[in-house]
């Protein structure tokens, strides 16, 4: 078999990559531009890919082409369709990255939540040894325990997010966008009475028809001014001129943010301009890539190529 992993920077060093050899030879590409796509793939038997765009006519032009693995969960860069009318199945992974988000959500939360930054310079640069206290009050944090803690998207990522937020002593909350999810484990709320209450808010849901735009300025403006909102979810679902508008207005406190719109974030993003910027934390599209998040995808990955393999030898 002849493998082509078409952009392997997305999953970085780890150190179980050469499971995917022993299935065939794999072509490895750091990263495919969409004019390579073709050429890269004409004589592949199993593609692997995370956001590389496989369209219809890059997939009717593959003739070898048996397999299609996504290094992801979402398969919206595949033309399934496509895909399908040739009968070449799509793989994805699922539920690899619930405690490496988790993690992050919370990172992003307690820095938003407890400024230890502002504290470790304190300390740092000297300040604290000329204190004629054992202490310092100089930033005010809060804890947890009490706060009512919102959770939109309560699948395998805002589950494992509802049991460290209970494990702090918050309440956990939820609202189902789709108007789907029945979880009975923890109290469902309609929206506005969800925005009003939660203290914080955690976002962890996909972007569809649902969740597009959900966190827009009307809706920002129902918080609580000290609510602290976190997007691990996807871009997309919280309004990026809107959120920076609601922070510059004070409407809510502080905002974690791992996913954007576009990705890598624009130069001229609205978020990046806030004038308070302790008001809020950015990091790249990151929270999901711990080193274990990112072994266990390839695991997956190599599994659903095995699983194609034995199906075709019986």
């Amino acid at each position: 078999m002849k493998i082509v992993f078409l952009d392997l920077k997305t999953v970085g060093i780890i150190p179980n990559l050469n499971l995917l050899e022993k299935y065939g030879e794999v072509a490895y590409y750091q990263t495919t531009k969409p004019d390579l796509i073709s050429d890269r793939i004409k004589d592949a038997d199993i593609v692997i890919t995370n956001k590389v765009v496989l369209d219809k006519n890059t997939i009717d032009n593959a003739d070898n082409l048996k397999l299609i693995c996504v290094s992801a969960t979402g398969t919206n860069n595949v033309d399934k369709e496509a895909a399908q009318r040739k009968g070449i199945p799509v793989k994805n992974a699922i539920d690899y990255s619930s405690n490496s988000v988790a993690q992050g959500t919370f990172s992003l939360l307690l820095h938003l939540l407890c400024n230890i930054p502002y504290y470790d310079n304190y300390v740092k640069e000297g300040c604290y040894s000329k204190t004629d206290i054992f202490t310092h009050f100089g930033e005010p944090f809060w804890e947890l325990s009490g706060k009512r803690f919102g959770i939109i998207g309560l699948g395998n990522i805002g589950r494992r997010v509802a049991k460290i937020a209970e494990a702090f002593g918050s309440e956990v909350v939820y609202y189902s966008a789709s108007g789907q999810n029945n979880h009975q484990e923890y109290l469902k709320l309609d929206l506005e009475e969800f925005l009003s209450s939660s203290d914080i808010i955690s976002i962890h849901a996909p972007l569809n028809k649902f969740t597009s735009n959900l966190i827009n300025y009307s809706r920002l403006k129902l918080m609580k001014s000290s609510t602290i909102l976190i997007n691990a979810g996807r871009g997309g679902i919280v309004n990026e001129t809107d959120l920076a508008r609601a922070l510059d207005e004070g409407l809510i406190a502080k905002a974690g943010i791992d996913v954007f719109e576009k990705e890598p974030i624009d130069v001229e993003n609205p978020l990046l301009k806030i004038k308070n910027k302790d008001r809020i934390a950015l990091t790249p599209h990151i929270t999901w890539a711990s080193t274990e998040a990112r072994t266990l995808l390839i695991g997956k990955v190599a599994s659903n190529i095995e699983e194609f393999m034995l199906q075709q030898v019986k």
